[in-house]
């Protein structure tokens, strides 16, 4: 041990920590299931894979929400309800089939996610979330076209509409936060060393930090990050 007297032995009590599990948190963060496949795995071509599906739903759904408030801004314009609560009036020939036209994009389009998470959560038997929205934006949207084409009542197409593009904006500023915490904890994990230097008598090995148990003596030498805290 006395070639190692310049290097400082710490005694690590590893029983507070469980470092198989500090090292699949990496794993856990990168599956961004949203509908799509699971991309998590031993394999760190995985992770990578799911950032970049994570970045593509990301921009789908910056895509919809951009494109369902531009519609959104005309259905509130020419709905009945808003002009009548603003005091206006700006109705064109064939007002409500113009409404129709316009939300009939809306929910299909912007809506398409939600739907399209619905359709898994009810095959999964759990449903959630999606399930709701889906609920919401189809009562509104089909009660809304009956309207239109004879049933006596009022339209709901603008409240179909701001509740999408309420729901996307959400989703997306969601996402966006999911990505920026995945990539500091995996920043924080690629801060961990790979390897600790166990002391075992009068040798030293070198031991991956699964393999630490509780009482192990490690050495810590100048410049290392210390692999664990006990």
């Amino acid at each position: 041990m006395n070639k190692h007297k310049d290097h400082k032995d710490k005694n690590m009590d590893h029983s507070k920590m469980d470092h198989s599990k500090m090292k699949h948190k990496k794993e856990d963060h990168s599956k961004m299931n949203h509908g799509g496949g699971d991309h998590s795995g031993h394999n760190p071509g995985h992770g990578q894979m799911g950032h970049d599906h994570h970045k593509m739903m990301i921009a789908d759904f910056r895509k919809r929400f951009w494109v369902t408030l531009v519609l959104t801004i005309p259905i509130l314009f020419f709905s009945p309800m808003i002009q009548e609560f603003f005091g206006y009036e700006f109705l064109l020939p064939g007002n409500s089939y113009v409404l129709f036209a316009l939300s009939s994009v809306v929910y299909f389009y912007g809506g398409w996610p939600f739907l399209k998470g619905f359709w898994s959560e009810i095959k999964k038997g759990a449903p959630g979330m999606m399930t709701l929205i889906s609920m919401a934006i189809s009562v509104a949207y089909f009660y809304s076209t009956a309207t239109v084409f004879g049933l006596r009542g009022e339209d709901f197409f603008w409240e179909l509409s701001t509740l999408i593009a309420i729901m996307l904006l959400g989703h997306w500023i969601e996402m966006k936060s999911v990505l920026g915490a995945s990539k500091a904890l995996q920043l924080l994990v690629s801060m961990m060393p790979a390897e600790a230097h166990r002391v075992k008598g009068d040798t030293i090995e070198d031991i991956s930090l699964e393999d630490l148990l509780k009482d192990d003596v490690i050495l810590v030498k100048p410049g290392e990050k210390v692999p664990a805290d006990g």
